[in-house]
Protein backbone atom coordinates (compact mmCIF):
# COMPACT_ATOMS: atom_id res chain seq x y z
CA UNK A 1 0.00 0.00 0.00
CA UNK A 2 3.19 2.20 0.75
CA UNK A 3 4.44 2.05 -2.77
CA UNK A 4 0.69 2.43 -4.44
CA UNK A 5 0.45 6.06 -2.09
CA UNK A 6 4.15 6.80 -2.65
CA UNK A 7 3.93 6.46 -6.60
CA UNK A 8 2.24 9.72 -6.98
CA UNK A 9 6.21 11.07 -5.86
CA UNK A 10 7.32 10.18 -9.83
CA UNK A 11 4.40 12.47 -11.22
CA UNK A 12 3.82 15.10 -9.37
CA UNK A 13 4.47 17.84 -11.69
CA UNK A 14 1.44 15.56 -14.02
CA UNK A 15 -0.62 15.61 -10.47
CA UNK A 16 -0.73 19.43 -10.10
CA UNK A 17 -1.39 19.94 -13.48
CA UNK A 18 -3.80 18.11 -14.56
CA UNK A 19 -5.91 16.66 -11.00
CA UNK A 20 -9.22 18.30 -10.49
CA UNK A 21 -9.76 20.81 -7.96
CA UNK A 22 -12.99 21.37 -5.75
CA UNK A 23 -16.04 23.60 -5.98
CA UNK A 24 -16.56 26.36 -3.27
CA UNK A 25 -20.16 24.03 -2.56
CA UNK A 26 -17.40 21.85 -1.02
CA UNK A 27 -16.26 24.26 1.31
CA UNK A 28 -19.09 25.93 2.13
CA UNK A 29 -20.61 22.32 3.20
CA UNK A 30 -17.34 21.71 5.42
CA UNK A 31 -18.18 25.28 7.13
CA UNK A 32 -21.57 24.16 7.61
CA UNK A 33 -21.15 20.73 8.98
CA UNK A 34 -17.97 22.04 10.89
CA UNK A 35 -20.15 24.30 12.38
CA UNK A 36 -17.57 27.46 12.31
CA UNK A 37 -16.28 29.30 9.04
CA UNK A 38 -12.82 28.44 7.71
CA UNK A 39 -12.03 32.37 7.19
CA UNK A 40 -9.27 32.20 10.67
CA UNK A 41 -9.59 28.42 11.33
CA UNK A 42 -6.01 26.67 12.35
CA UNK A 43 -6.29 24.05 9.38
CA UNK A 44 -4.24 20.99 8.88
CA UNK A 45 -4.48 19.55 5.44
CA UNK A 46 -2.90 16.08 5.89
CA UNK A 47 -1.99 13.94 2.29
CA UNK A 48 -1.88 17.29 1.49
CA UNK A 49 0.09 15.76 -1.86
CA UNK A 50 0.60 18.84 -4.54
CA UNK A 51 -1.80 21.42 -2.52
CA UNK A 52 -4.54 21.70 -4.72
CA UNK A 53 -7.24 21.38 -1.39
CA UNK A 54 -4.44 23.17 0.40
CA UNK A 55 -4.37 26.35 -1.82
CA UNK A 56 -7.98 26.66 -2.16
CA UNK A 57 -8.23 26.31 2.01
CA UNK A 58 -6.18 28.75 2.33
CA UNK A 59 -8.09 30.96 -0.38
CA UNK A 60 -11.04 30.62 1.95
CA UNK A 61 -8.76 32.71 5.18
CA UNK A 62 -7.92 29.43 6.52
CA UNK A 63 -4.56 29.78 8.41
CA UNK A 64 -3.55 26.12 6.85
CA UNK A 65 -0.71 23.86 7.68
CA UNK A 66 -0.01 21.00 4.83
CA UNK A 67 0.78 17.52 5.84
CA UNK A 68 3.08 15.39 3.18
CA UNK A 69 4.85 12.43 3.53
CA UNK A 70 6.24 12.11 -0.38
CA UNK A 71 9.45 13.77 -1.04
CA UNK A 72 8.46 14.72 -4.61
CA UNK A 73 4.79 15.37 -3.79
CA UNK A 74 6.47 18.13 -0.85
CA UNK A 75 9.15 19.65 -3.48
CA UNK A 76 5.75 20.29 -6.39
CA UNK A 77 4.02 21.93 -3.10
CA UNK A 78 6.77 24.32 -2.04
CA UNK A 79 6.49 25.17 -5.67
CA UNK A 80 3.12 26.04 -6.48
CA UNK A 81 2.36 27.38 -3.04
CA UNK A 82 5.44 29.21 -1.84
CA UNK A 83 3.48 30.90 0.78
CA UNK A 84 1.96 27.88 2.83
CA UNK A 85 3.90 25.89 5.29
CA UNK A 86 4.32 21.83 4.71
CA UNK A 87 5.26 19.93 7.34
CA UNK A 88 6.56 16.47 6.44
CA UNK A 89 4.55 13.31 7.84
CA UNK A 90 1.29 11.01 7.70
CA UNK A 91 -1.78 10.83 9.12
CA UNK A 92 -0.45 7.68 11.25
CA UNK A 93 1.84 10.02 13.23
CA UNK A 94 1.01 13.77 12.49
CA UNK A 95 4.13 16.09 13.49
CA UNK A 96 1.44 18.58 15.11
CA UNK A 97 1.04 19.44 18.70
CA UNK A 98 -1.67 18.13 20.90
CA UNK A 99 -4.80 20.62 20.90
CA UNK A 100 -3.79 22.96 18.29
CA UNK A 101 -6.30 23.03 15.48
CA UNK A 102 -9.52 23.53 14.85
CA UNK A 103 -10.28 21.43 11.81
CA UNK A 104 -8.02 18.51 10.11
CA UNK A 105 -8.70 17.62 6.53
CA UNK A 106 -8.13 14.87 4.06
CA UNK A 107 -8.80 15.56 0.55
CA UNK A 108 -8.62 11.97 -1.47
CA UNK A 109 -6.42 10.74 1.17
CA UNK A 110 -7.84 9.00 4.35
CA UNK A 111 -7.92 5.66 2.88
CA UNK A 112 -3.87 5.87 2.59
CA UNK A 113 -4.26 5.94 6.67
CA UNK A 114 -4.31 3.29 9.09
CA UNK A 115 -7.91 4.67 11.03
CA UNK A 116 -6.90 2.63 14.28
CA UNK A 117 -4.14 5.70 14.63
CA UNK A 118 -4.93 8.38 12.47
CA UNK A 119 -8.62 8.69 14.01
CA UNK A 120 -6.74 8.76 17.76
CA UNK A 121 -4.13 11.39 16.17
CA UNK A 122 -6.93 13.37 15.26
CA UNK A 123 -8.24 13.35 18.34
CA UNK A 124 -4.81 14.32 19.96
CA UNK A 125 -4.73 17.48 17.85
CA UNK A 126 -7.93 19.27 18.09
CA UNK A 127 -8.95 21.54 19.97
CA UNK A 128 -12.15 20.79 21.85
CA UNK A 129 -15.24 21.31 19.15
CA UNK A 130 -12.91 20.73 16.45
CA UNK A 131 -13.75 18.59 13.35
CA UNK A 132 -12.33 16.00 11.03
CA UNK A 133 -13.72 16.54 7.39
CA UNK A 134 -12.77 13.74 5.18
CA UNK A 135 -13.41 13.75 1.19
CA UNK A 136 -13.38 12.04 -2.05
CA UNK A 137 -13.66 13.23 -5.78
CA UNK A 138 -15.34 10.46 -7.69
CA UNK A 139 -16.61 10.37 -11.34
CA UNK A 140 -20.29 10.40 -11.43
CA UNK A 141 -21.15 7.54 -12.55
CA UNK A 142 -25.01 8.55 -13.69
CA UNK A 143 -23.35 9.79 -16.71
CA UNK A 144 -23.37 7.08 -19.37
CA UNK A 145 -19.58 7.84 -20.77
CA UNK A 146 -17.85 8.37 -17.75
CA UNK A 147 -19.74 5.20 -16.16
CA UNK A 148 -18.74 3.16 -19.67
CA UNK A 149 -15.27 4.57 -19.04
CA UNK A 150 -14.81 3.09 -15.40
CA UNK A 151 -15.95 -0.42 -17.04
CA UNK A 152 -13.21 -0.19 -19.14
CA UNK A 153 -10.99 0.46 -16.43
CA UNK A 154 -12.10 -1.85 -13.94
CA UNK A 155 -11.49 -4.88 -17.27
CA UNK A 156 -7.83 -3.77 -17.75
CA UNK A 157 -7.06 -3.24 -14.34
CA UNK A 158 -9.10 -6.68 -13.16
CA UNK A 159 -10.42 -5.29 -10.35
CA UNK A 160 -13.13 -3.66 -8.97
CA UNK A 161 -12.87 0.15 -8.96
CA UNK A 162 -11.53 0.33 -4.95
CA UNK A 163 -10.31 -3.11 -5.29
CA UNK A 164 -6.65 -2.31 -3.07
CA UNK A 165 -7.68 -0.14 -1.08
CA UNK A 166 -8.31 0.68 2.45
CA UNK A 167 -11.85 1.21 3.66
CA UNK A 168 -12.74 4.97 3.47
CA UNK A 169 -14.82 4.81 6.91
CA UNK A 170 -13.63 6.21 9.80
CA UNK A 171 -14.83 3.39 12.75
CA UNK A 172 -15.52 4.92 16.17
CA UNK A 173 -16.84 8.25 14.64
CA UNK A 174 -20.28 10.04 14.59
CA UNK A 175 -20.12 11.12 10.82
CA UNK A 176 -22.18 13.36 8.87
CA UNK A 177 -22.15 12.97 5.61
CA UNK A 178 -22.82 15.10 2.26
CA UNK A 179 -22.44 14.63 -1.70
CA UNK A 180 -21.79 17.45 -3.96
CA UNK A 181 -22.01 17.37 -7.69
CA UNK A 182 -20.09 19.64 -9.97
CA UNK A 183 -17.76 19.78 -13.20
CA UNK A 184 -15.85 20.68 -15.59
CA UNK A 185 -14.72 21.35 -18.53
CA UNK A 186 -11.17 20.42 -20.00
CA UNK A 187 -9.05 19.45 -23.32
CA UNK A 188 -8.99 15.53 -24.26
CA UNK A 189 -5.97 15.44 -23.44
CA UNK A 190 -6.31 17.29 -19.78
CA UNK A 191 -8.51 14.33 -19.25
CA UNK A 192 -6.28 11.88 -20.49
CA UNK A 193 -3.73 13.06 -18.51
CA UNK A 194 -5.69 13.23 -15.57
CA UNK A 195 -6.50 9.36 -15.78
CA UNK A 196 -2.54 8.66 -16.67
CA UNK A 197 -1.67 10.50 -12.94
CA UNK A 198 -3.90 7.85 -10.87
CA UNK A 199 -1.24 5.68 -8.98
CA UNK A 200 -2.54 2.03 -10.96
CA UNK A 201 -1.39 3.70 -14.05
CA UNK A 202 1.95 5.30 -12.00
CA UNK A 203 2.57 1.25 -11.23
CA UNK A 204 1.91 -0.15 -14.52
CA UNK A 205 4.46 2.13 -16.27
CA UNK A 206 4.56 4.31 -19.46
CA UNK A 207 4.31 1.15 -22.13
CA UNK A 208 0.94 -0.07 -20.52
CA UNK A 209 -0.05 3.24 -20.00
CA UNK A 210 0.20 4.47 -23.09
CA UNK A 211 -1.65 1.38 -24.63
CA UNK A 212 -4.93 2.34 -22.74
CA UNK A 213 -4.65 6.05 -23.23
CA UNK A 214 -4.34 5.42 -27.14
CA UNK A 215 -7.21 3.23 -27.33
CA UNK A 216 -9.48 5.62 -24.68
CA UNK A 217 -8.48 8.87 -26.82
CA UNK A 218 -9.64 7.25 -30.21
CA UNK A 219 -12.70 6.22 -27.81
CA UNK A 220 -13.64 9.48 -26.82
CA UNK A 221 -12.88 11.84 -29.80
CA UNK A 222 -15.80 10.82 -31.82
CA UNK A 223 -17.92 12.04 -28.79
CA UNK A 224 -16.39 15.36 -27.86
CA UNK A 225 -16.46 16.66 -31.41
CA UNK A 226 -15.17 20.03 -30.39
CA UNK A 227 -12.15 18.35 -28.03
CA UNK A 228 -13.51 19.31 -24.99
CA UNK A 229 -14.74 17.23 -22.31
CA UNK A 230 -16.66 17.68 -19.72
CA UNK A 231 -15.98 15.66 -16.45
CA UNK A 232 -18.76 15.39 -13.71
CA UNK A 233 -17.71 14.51 -10.18
CA UNK A 234 -19.60 13.78 -6.80
CA UNK A 235 -17.54 14.56 -3.88
CA UNK A 236 -18.27 12.68 -0.85
CA UNK A 237 -17.42 14.66 2.42
CA UNK A 238 -18.04 13.06 5.31
CA UNK A 239 -17.17 15.61 9.05
CA UNK A 240 -17.18 14.32 12.78
CA UNK A 241 -17.01 17.02 15.10
CA UNK A 242 -14.79 15.98 18.26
Amino acid sequence: MTNRARSFDAAAELYQAYRPGYPPALFDAVEELAGRPLAGARVADVGAGTGIATALLHARGAEVVAVEPGDGMAAEFRRANPGIPVVRGDGDRLPLADGAFDLITYAQAWHWTDPERSVPEARRVLRPGGALALWWNDPDMSVPWIAEQDERLRAFFGVSGQSGLPSREAPGLDVTTREVRWSRRVPLAAHLANLASHSAFLLLGEEGTRAFVDAERARLAPLFADGVVEESYVVTLRVAVF
